[in-house]
């Protein structure tokens, strides 16, 4: 017969979810569907050790960075958590596996927005020689981009693959037999990239540092 206690959380694995909820809000602009489970016992807990964290999410906000769904796992955390007030830190610099998920509307209003144009017009000048990126599709597993130059929008929709390589993301120009390395943090290790339904997929490994 299985115990109450193993049946049900314990208060201070939901006190924690309830810390790592207010953490990633503070940390987000928007999250919508946030669900976090802790597995860990209380005596683990008490001593600031976590045996596994899964978190969900949809339509996050973070940074001005859009993902219309997350999915993350890490194992064997390292803990301070602070009961008057649900803050949570981390100690040991977890490494987590997640997924991101991102619409074709999500990329281009990323791709095209104030804080990130950058990104796509670094991507623009690189594989599809003209200075702005001014659209991006996705479809059939490949993104179809339109550019303009000197303020004009040309009219041709370049291909471009997406392949990943020692963990890094490449886009390629066949056309133009042109690739370009997107800008990631070093701590994120992409290990895959998928299209799936014009959706996005980015598997991927990363520490953290809250």
């Amino acid at each position: 017969m299985i115990s109450r206690r193993i049946q049900k959380k314990s208060i201070l694995s939901r006190l924690l979810e309830q810390g790592l909820s207010i953490l990633l809000r503070k940390e987000c602009k928007t999250i919508s569907n946030l669900k976090i489970d802790i597995v860990s016992s209380s005596t683990q807990i008490i001593k600031g050790e976590i045996q596994r964290i899964n978190i969900t999410a949809k339509d996050i906000n973070y940074k001005d960075l859009l993902f219309d769904e997350v999915e993350l796992e890490s194992n064997q955390l390292k803990i301070n958590f602070k009961l008057t007030n649900k803050e949570l830190y981390f100690k040991n610099n977890p490494i987590i596996k997640f997924k991101i998920s991102l619409s074709q509307n999500s990329l281009r209003e990323v791709l095209l927005s104030d804080n990130w144009n950058w990104i796509g017009n670094m991507i623009s000048k690189e594989i599809l020689n003209r200075e702005k990126l001014e659209d991006i599709k996705v479809k059939n597993g490949q993104f179809l981009m339109k550019a303009s130059e000197k303020n004009k929008t040309l009219n041709e929709t370049e291909q471009i693959t997406i392949k990943t390589e020692k963990g890094k993301i490449y886009l390629e120009n066949k056309s133009y037999n042109k690739t370009i390395q997107i800008p990631i943090e070093d701590k994120i290790y992409i290990r895959n990239v998928t299209i799936e339904n014009n959706l996005i997929n980015i598997f991927a490994n990363s520490s953290i540092s809250f």
